[in-house]
């Protein structure tokens, strides 16, 4: 699953670097300045997110730890979905989609708490093992 994380998270940035570009310099004069920081802020959340499933992914190849597994899923969904109403809102879509927006939004924060337990759960993991090897090697002398 690693493998499909940083492939996503490569073309999240992708999106993100080309959805930036296009709205300062394609958008700039047809939408209000309120759309443009909508558009900006689903282009920055996005690119947070892509980076957030590059570690997932990588980590995920390392560790083979379920928290990776499921963080990088919450980023993916979470990203599309808090992104992309962003950018159909700010395109004037539908209001209703300001109301599936924070789903999103909950989504990326879960990922990344997902990505934080789990490097405190390799720490522990590792320190018991560190423990174990010290009370090895002072049981021997």
């Amino acid at each position: 699953m690693g493998h499909l994380f940083i492939a996503l998270g490569g073309f999240f940035a992708a999106l993100a670097v080309a959805a930036g570009a296009f709205g300062a310099h394609g958008l700039a004069d047809r939408l209000s300045p309120e759309a443009l920081a909508r558009w900006d802020t689903a282009a920055r959340y996005l690119m947070y997110s892509a980076l957030g499933l590059v570690a997932a992914g990588t980590l995920e190849r390392l560790w083979a730890q379920r928290l990776l597994y499921a963080g990088g899923w919450s980023l993916a969904v979470g990203a599309a979905v808090f992104s992309g109403t962003l950018f159909g809102l700010a395109l004037g879509g539908p209001s209703f989609l300001g109301a599936i927006t924070p789903l999103g939004g909950l989504l990326i924060i879960a990922g990344f708490l997902s990505l934080t337990w789990a490097a405190i759960d390799r720490h522990l993991e590792t320190a018991d093992d560190d423990e174990r090897v010290e009370e090895a090697a002072v049981s021997r002398r």
